[in-house]
């Protein structure tokens, strides 16, 4: 079993627009996480612009904006192409989660979520993206 004090902090992105869904994340997630909010597509592209996480993980509604929109965006644009994207919604049809597939997510996580999962999910999702950019 892997020691969390072998991992550096991630630097994630979180994008929903309820305030208490950020809290409960940021509790789940701990310390080993580095947490910057967004509330917006707006917010969470000028975030991105101002400095590249290494993950981004957002609402599929976010307010009446779409998190699939952000997905698509993030896909497009040549600098973001590698970003690990994470769906964490309570939107849980089969539908749903092909629908995030589609837009670019590299993962789906359904609301409620166990908090150790998610943090497995987290690293698993860093590493595969750490060695699709570096295969050597």
């Amino acid at each position: 079993m892997y020691g969390l004090q072998q991992f550096r902090k991630l630097y994630i992105l979180l994008v929903d627009s309820d305030p208490g869904a950020c809290y409960r994340i940021q509790q789940a997630l701990g310390e080993g996480f580095v947490l910057r909010n967004a509330t917006s597509l707006a917010e969470a592209k000028q975030c991105l612009a101002d400095s590249l996480p290494d993950m981004l993980i957002s609402e599929v509604r976010i307010g009446q904006e779409s998190g699939l929109e952000l997905c698509r965006f993030v896909r497009l644009t040549p600098s973001l192409r590698f970003l690990p994207v994470m769906l964490l919604t309570s939107h849980a049809t089969l539908q749903d989660k092909v629908a995030g597939f589609d837009a670019g997510a590299d993962d789906y996580v359904v609301k409620p979520y166990d908090a150790r999962h998610l943090v497995a999910r987290i690293r698993l999702l860093s590493r595969m993206k750490r060695f699709e950019q570096n295969p050597d």
